[in-house]
């Protein structure tokens, strides 16, 4: 068996059965969309692939700490003795744990190689578009928020509350996220996701109102 494959399973065990933001198919997508931005930009598919797969497995303490664990650097420890296991040398080990410590968007390292800003960029693009529409009222539910909250000054809200809507993770993080991307391609697919989802949300504070 190859080592991504065994990589891929271990990831796959740890993560499946856990909340529907940060699922094993969330995995997936950043996996699939990481390898189409390395191709773009020249970095090591392996390590792109082998960090990707391992990016969020330390997501769910994070979750069930509401937020006081920073899971990039769980998910790097937990990475560890994951890849000692499957027999990557050290050099390799080291390149793909500074991927997963710097893919976080609002703390950790900044993304030092290229195959670290493949993995944030292909993280990001998740967070936004349709998809990232759909993961942000997947999570509201997971931590009780309401639908929405018309009129709601983010800057005196709380995570992991009743006001942890999906707007609120819009105002506070999607809508700036297309100025944070590395990659050419990725800012290509970035511009697109943005533009939808500024629309959508525009059109969700007017529906709340109830007259549109």
């Amino acid at each position: 068996m190859r080592k991504l494959d065994r990589v891929r399973e271990e990831a796959r065990r740890i993560l499946d059965g856990g909340r529907g933001s940060h699922d094993w198919e969330h995995t997936e997508r950043v996996c699939n969309m990481a390898l189409h931005l390395a191709a773009f930009e020249n970095a090591d598919p392996e390590i792109v692939e082998a960090a990707a797969l391992l990016h969020d497995i330390g997501r769910h303490e994070q979750d069930r700490a509401y937020g006081k664990v920073s899971h990039e650097i769980l998910s790097s420890e937990m990475a560890r003795p994951i890849l000692e296991s499957i027999g990557y040398q050290e050099d390799m080990i080291l390149r793909i744990l500074h991927c997963i410590e710097s893919h976080r968007y609002r703390q950790g390292s900044a993304p030092g190689t290229v195959e670290a800003r493949v993995l944030f960029d292909a993280d990001k693009l998740d967070a936004i578009g349709a998809i990232g529409i759909g993961r942000a009222f997947v999570f509201a539910g997971e931590v009780g928020a309401a639908v929405h909250i018309r009129n709601l000054d983010v800057e005196n809200t709380k995570s992991y509350t009743r006001e942890d809507t999906a707007y609120r993770e819009f105002k506070v993080k999607l809508e700036k996220i297309k100025d944070r991307i590395y990659t050419s391609e990725g800012k290509r697919i970035a511009g697109e996701r943005h533009e939808y989802m500024v629309s959508f949300f525009k059109r969700l504070d007017g529906e709340a109102e109830g007259r549109i």
